[in-house]
Formats: C-alpha cells, structure tokens, sequence
C-alpha cells in the first residue's frame, strides 16, 4: 500500500451514459477488485443519470478513479464536474480530455504538428459530404468522431459499402471521419506518468481489430512486447509522447498506430481512459515493465494527487 493513499478514501466511477457502458463496468469491477484486495478504502460509485452529483457528494471521496468511457466520462464533462467539486481525479483533464474524445479534432492537431496520421476527409451528413466521401480512396476506415471502442466504425473495401457505412456512423455523431486503412500492423503505445511502456502489437484473427475481436471472440494475440526493430519501435515511443503532449495528456493513455510495410507508423488516435479489464492493453504493456495490475491502478492514483 502505498503511504500517499493510505488515508483515502478512493472511489472507482463506473457505468455511465455512452454505447460503452458495459466495458466501463467491466474495467470499474476490475479497478475496485484489485483496490480492495491491496487493502484500501474503495467503493463504486455507479453513473446513471443526473443523480451523479448527489451520489459523490455523498461518499465524498478523497479521490476518483476514473473507469468511465466514451462520451461524458471520457471527453472532458465529467473531469470539469469533478474539478468543480474540488475532487482530484484520474487521468487527463478537461481540455486534453475534450480534444482526445473527438477524432476529427485529433486529426487536425496532428496533421497540424506534422505528426503523421493517415490521409483524410471529415464529412457531414448532407449530399456535399456524401459526395466527398465517395471520392475517397478505398479501402477506407469510417467511424464517428466521438465513440470509442470501435463503435460505429465500418471497413470499406468497395464504393457500394459506403453509403451503410456513413449512415451507420451519423447513426452516432453528427460527422464521420473517413481515413485511408493503411495496410499493415497495428501497435499500440502505453504512457504512465511520462514515461512509454513496452509496446503491444495486436493480432485479431479476423484480420480487423473491431468490437467482437476486443471483447466478445477471445482469439486476439497480443505480442508484447512487440516484435519491432530498435529503430521502428523507439519512433513510436517518441511519436506516442509527443502526440500525448500536444493533445494535453496528463497521468496515462494509450496511442494507437498502423504501422505499413515500410515501417512508417502512422497515428490513430489517443484514448485518455483506456481500459481496464482483463484483455486491456494498457494492463498488458505494465505487466511487460514489471507492473502489477494492483500497481499500476497505485500509479495511476498517485499521478492524480501531484496533479498541479
């Protein structure tokens, strides 16, 4: 246990209002379970609606863990409640939050700073944003800006796929981002408190990393650490801590890659609150460094509270 958060009282938010509140409940019960079994004072406190106020000021926590995903837990509405409450919580804030949420604002920012990012096209739900969609190079990856967890995404690989595939993402947000698929391996780079973790490479036996391979079918493999040469893999470390630093990170995430077959990594996206449950990512590369489970959760607390 360690001496900073002996005398809190730490509560573990979980639930929430977004298309992935089962995962979130998944990694809240992982979180509460290891925090528990370490010996401290935690509790769950559950997300369900506008009762959330009333429920904090209730338990009154000396600090939140935050296990929340998606929209309003993990871009930004939550982190700015629990600042005005004076509460200190896990993971990034308000901005960085917000800006990491939604992935055509990431986009722009990287293509901003030069980082690279996979060639795009952000379109809206009218008959010119039709129109550009179907004039983008194929295959394609479209998905709705704000879902994560690969809700809403469709992979289109012929031009009669995109009209159910736009639809499918307006369904969720009012823009769709339509992006090249880079043909490739895909990587994914942990952060803990400034530091990168041994990267994971992800290997669905579908061949498409979409909801059922992350938490239904099981069949996934994950090499970590991933087999990369000294060159590549130190690239994507440094990529990952510059794109956690331009999109205001703070405490830990995780960012994604598609590296092609010329060893170029290209960025996804960066997920503030990654998750927590057993076939969570973040968890493995810890485990990689040497990192339990159980401390890796004490990191993340000990993070929140020498939040400046």
């Amino acid at each position: 246990m360690l001496d900073i958060l002996s005398d809190k009282k730490i509560a573990v938010l979980m639930g929430g209002l977004s298309a992935e509140r089962d995962v979130s409940f998944s990694s809240g019960a992982a979180v509460l379970e290891a925090l528990k079994g370490a010996g401290y004072d935690a509790s769950s406190i559950i997300y369900d609606g506008p009762s959330l106020v009333k429920d904090i000021a209730e338990t009154m926590p000396g600090i939140v863990f935050l296990a929340l995903h998606g929209k309003f837990g993990e871009d930004g509405t939550i982190q700015g409640l629990l600042e005005t409450m004076g509460l200190p919580y896990t993971g990034t804030g308000v901005t960085g939050s917000a800006i990491a949420m939604d992935k055509a604002i990431t986009k722009k920012i990287l293509k901003y700073h030069n980082i690279p990012t996979a060639e795009f096209v952000i379109v809206k739900n009218s008959s010119s944003g039709m129109s550009a969609a179907e004039g983008f190079g194929l295959p394609a990856v479209v998905k709705p800006p704000t879902q994560g967890s690969t809700i809403g995404m469709s992979f289109v690989r012929e031009k009669g796929e995109m009209p159910s595939a736009l639809k499918l993402a307006f369904s969720h947000d009012r823009e769709a981002v339509v992006e090249r698929y880079i043909e490739g391996r895909e990587i994914t780079a942990g952060i803990l408190n400034g530091e990168s973790l041994p990267l994971v490479e992800i290997v669905p036996k579908s061949g498409v990393y979409d909801y059922d391979a992350k938490y239904l079918k099981h069949d996934t493999e994950y090499i970590c650490p991933a087999k990369l040469s000294p060159q590549l893999e130190k690239r994507i470390k440094a990529t990952a801590l510059e794109v956690f630093d331009v999109l205001h990170g703070y405490g830990y995430a995780r960012v994604d890659f598609r590296v092609d077959n010329d060893e170029n990594p290209y960025v996804l996206e960066m997920n503030t609150l990654p998750g927590m449950t057993s076939t969570s990512l973040l968890p493995k590369a810890a485990a990689a460094a040497g990192l339990s489970f159980t401390g890796l959760i004490e990191r993340m607390l000990e993070g929140a509270l020498r939040r400046g």
